[in-house]
């Protein structure tokens, strides 16, 4: 079970971390988490991705040098520290556990399993 928290309301330019507790989740079969938000009237959209092997991570343009995704692996964790906020970043957002892939040469985790979700809102 992927379990999400550390949502809620910020200002412009503030910050949040969120967290993807994986308890009870044994990942078999996974090699990746990645984290992902969907904003009103628009689909899901993949923004940090992280190879549970390897450490490797990767980020869509729009978050990138702002969000940083990182794995406590004690604590079977996924966090998602979001700097700098801005009201485009306003969406919900769910933690995911799939299999990497790369795409033009950039990593992608395709989540298979996946968690309730976390309101942001950046106002």
């Amino acid at each position: 079970q992927l379990v999400e928290s550390g949502g809620g309301s910020v200002q412009p330019g503030g910050s949040l971390r969120l967290s993807c507790a994986a308890s009870g989740y044994t990942g078999s079969g996974r090699n990746c988490m990645g984290w992902f938000r969907q904003a009103p009237g628009q689909g899901r959209k993949a923004i940090a991705h992280l190879h549970t092997g390897n450490g490797r991570t990767d980020y869509a343009d729009s978050v990138q040098g702002r969000f940083t995704i990182s794995l406590d692996n004690a604590e079977n964790t996924l966090y998602l520290q979001m700097n700098n906020l801005k009201p485009d970043d306003t969406a919900m957002y769910r933690c995911g556990a799939g299999q990497w892939s790369l795409v033009a040469g950039a990593g992608y985790c395709y989540a298979a399993d996946w968690g309730q979700g976390t309101q942001v809102t950046v106002s």
